[in-house]
Order: structure tokens, then C-alpha cells, then sequence
């Protein structure tokens, strides 16, 4: 890849624009998860030691062009300035005059945090006077949100051609991790992919199918694709009009040398409630008044199986309703076995998506993974080979 790094560039002296994601949740005026705060802590200190005045911009929620006060990136200085150890002066505007003034105000290791770039109409609409406006305020842009990528916004896309641009140290460990996964990783390489639908997840598994030597499909995806084949599946969610295309996908696949791993026995209930009473049955033996809501033991093994002969693993989406107990069993069982081969140093492991990160946490395996990507829409973007412009306009 082409994109520079922080480390490419001359900062001594240079206020550095740096387009950050603490999009965060809250519970009136407390942040509940500083996560995302968290994350862009590196960048902001290696700036600060390379002699930068560091000045975030972000977006909060969708005020969709309007200024909507409880909106305000004010609501967050406090959180930011406790996360980084350091004093955050606010600009009351992201451009012009209240934004000059807070940049001028900020001193040596100070951060300045602008107002929320969606309160302007033309900051999604990508309009080149308001990138102009961003970038009259800086020397440099270093874009460190990577969740925010796949959007050509003023912010991302447009500011990155007027100034000279890198990538964030988050940016930086995201784009890299997502190299190693699917640009060049090393072989053999298996994706999971689970979740509801596969009409949400076609783009995605159209492209990974021609990327990877396995594809491991759970979750109520996989008993479309059982359905396709002619097993039935009871009363389970399952898009029986994408039969068809379902079986374009297996085409595809074993033209491509991809081996697809659909469930070889299945739990079943008759309502989809935790601990709901329930069975392990063979695939093809769901009753007519039941519901599959997670993989079985024996495909667990064989899953387990395929992640011990791969070296490199992306994941996306939950094997069953992992948020109901029991039926978190199986991505529970896998993530675990997928995280003890990241630690004995066998497998490079790259997870994404709001719900394969709740999974994660939730079979306190997160932090054993190689990388947990906290984007959702750029990852999933990313996993479909499209081009992100946020990323792409690093490259120019």
C-alpha cells in the first residue's frame, strides 16, 4: 500500500488536522464506552512529541447539516481531555473564526477539539469550499478514523487532497491488519461469516469466495444455503427467494478453489428465547415446528478443525443467536479455539462488526485476537473489495 504514515512527514512547528471517530455512546451527558476516545490516544501523542499542535475534527450522531445542541462535541470535552491526560480547548464552530480562535488559544501540548463537522449541509455532500475551509486551518491532515473511511465527506476525502496527508496510527495498525487478511496474507486463509441475511451480505460473499481457501458460513445465512440444497429447516429464519443465489455462490466458490463449510448438525428450539428448551439434531433433521438458532457441537469440532490447517482467519458475524444463552455456544466455542492458535503464534486472526465485536468481548476473547476492527461499515466495505475513499485519497 502507498499511503504515508505520521512517521513520512516533517511536523515540527505544523498544526495537523487530524480527522478522528469518537462517535461514542451516552447516557445524557456521561460517555458509557470511551473506547473509541481511547483509540486515538497514540496519534495525539506521537504529533504532540514531533513538535504538532493537534486540533481534532469529528462528527457526533447525524445532525444531517443543522446545528443540533445536544449534538455538540462540547458534551465530550471533558471525556477527551480525561482519556489523552491533557487540557482540550473547544472551538464552538469546526472552520472559520471560533475555530481559528481555539487553535490559537491552545498551547504547547494543549489539543484542541473543533465542533462537529456534520453541522454543516456540505460536510457529507462532500463540498469542495468546505474542505477548503478545513484545510485554511492546518498544515497537514492525518486521517486517523478509519470507521469513517468509506464516506467521501469534506472531512475525509475532500481535505485529503488539499494538504499533505497520512494516515493515523489507528489508521495505520487497520489498514495493516487488513492487508495481512485478505491483500497478502498468508496461506491457507478461512473467513467466517454469520449473521441474519444473505441478501445484506452478497457484495461480501461474492468477493471473499474468489480471496479465500475456506468459508465457513453460520448463523441464519447458512440455512438459506442449506435450503438452497434442498434440506429443509423448520421454522428457522431462513430467505428461501435467494435460493438461487445461493447456489451461484457455491458455484463460484468451487470454481475458485474455496471449500464452504455449512453446518453438519444444528440446535434447535421452539422459540427464540434464552434457555429455551432445545436439541442437537442432525442438519437435515430440524422439525417441522422448530427453529435452528445455533451450529452443534460436531460442527464446532470441524470448524476448529479448519482454523488448526489455516493461518490466517477474517471473521464476521456470530454462528448462532449468541445473545441469547445457550445458543452463543458455538461462537463462543470457536472464537476460543481461534483465539488460543492466535496466542500459541499459529494463526493471524482479523475480526470486524458491531456484532462480531460484541461476541468477542462476550467470550473474552477480544484482546487475543491479532486485530479487532471497531469499524462497521468500512470493514464490511473493505471485506466486499470495494475501495474506501477515505483510504484511497491517502494514496494520492
Amino acid at each position: 500500500m502507498a499511503w504515508k504514515t505520521i512517521d513520512d512527514l516533517a511536523l515540527a512547528g505544523k498544526t495537523v488536522l487530524v480527522r478522528v471517530d469518537i462517535n461514542v455512546p451516552m447516557e445524557g451527558d456521561r460517555v458509557t464506552d470511551t473506547t473509541r476516545i481511547d483509540k486515538i490516544k497514540p496519534t495525539v501523542e506521537d504529533l504532540i512529541a514531533l513538535g504538532a499542535k493537534v486540533v481534532l475534527l469529528a462528527h457526533f450522531d447525524r445532525p444531517k447539516g443543522k446545528v443540533v445542541p445536544e449534538m455538540s462535541l462540547g458534551r465530550l470535552q471533558a471525556a477527551v481531555a480525561a482519556s489523552l491526560g491533557r487540557k482540550v480547548v473547544f472551538g464552538t464552530d469546526s472552520v472559520g473564526a471560533p475555530a481559528r480562535e481555539a487553535i490559537a488559544a491552545a498551547g504547547q501540548g494543549d489539543v484542541v477539539l473543533l465542533e462537529n463537522t456534520r453541522f454543516h449541509p456540505g460536510e457529507e455532500k462532500n463540498d469542495p469550499a468546505l474542505a477548503a475551509e478545513f484545510a485554511a486551518l492546518g498544515d497537514v491532515f492525518v486521517n486517523d478514523a478509519f470507521s469513517a473511511a468509506h464516506r467521501a465527506h469534506a472531512s475525509t476525502e475532500g481535505l485529503a487532497r488539499l494538504l499533505p496527508c497520512a494516515a493515523g496510527r489507528l489508521m495505520e495498525a487497520e489498514l495493516k491488519a487488513l492487508e495481512a487478511a485478505l491483500g497478502a496474507p498468508v496461506r491457507p486463509v478461512v473467513a467466517v461469516v454469520g449473521g441474519a441475511k444473505v441478501s445484506t451480505k452478497l457484495d461480501l460473499l461474492g468477493n471473499l469466495v474468489t480471496k479465500v481457501d475456506h468459508l465457513v458460513i453460520g448463523g441464519g445465512m447458512a440455512n438459506t444455503f442449506l435450503v438452497a440444497q434442498g434440506i429443509e429447516v423448520g421454522k428457522s429464519l431462513a430467505e428461501r427467494d435467494m435460493a438461487p443465489t445461493a447456489l451461484e455462490i457455491i458455484a463460484k466458490a468451487k470454481a475458485a478453489g474455496c471449500t464452504i463449510h455449512l453446518p453438519v448438525d444444528v440446535v434447535v428450539a421452539g422459540e427464540f428465547k434464552a434457555n429455551a428448551a432445545n436439541k442437537v439434531v442432525a442438519v437435515g433433521d430440524c422439525p417441522a415446528d422448530q427453529m435452528i438458532l445455533d451450529a452443534g457441537p460436531a460442527t464446532v469440532k470441524a470448524i476448529e478443525a479448519v482454523f488448526a490447517a489455516c493461518k490466517t482467519l477474517i471473521w464476521n458475524g456470530p454462528l448462532g443467536a449468541f445473545e441469547l444463552t445457550p445458543f452463543d455456544a458455538a461462537t463462543v466455542a470457536a472464537a476460543r479455539a481461534a483465539a488460543a492458535l492466535t496466542r500459541a503464534g499459529k494463526l493471524v486472526s482479523v475480526a470486524g462488526g458491531g456484532d462480531t465485536v460484541a461476541a468477542l468481548h462476550h467470550a473474552g476473547v477480544a484482546e487475543d485476537f491479532t486485530f479487532i476492527s471497531t469499524a462497521g461499515g468500512a470493514f464490511l466495505e473493505w471485506m466486499e473489495g470495494k475501495d474506501l475513499p477515505g483510504v484511497a485519497a491517502l494514496n494520492q
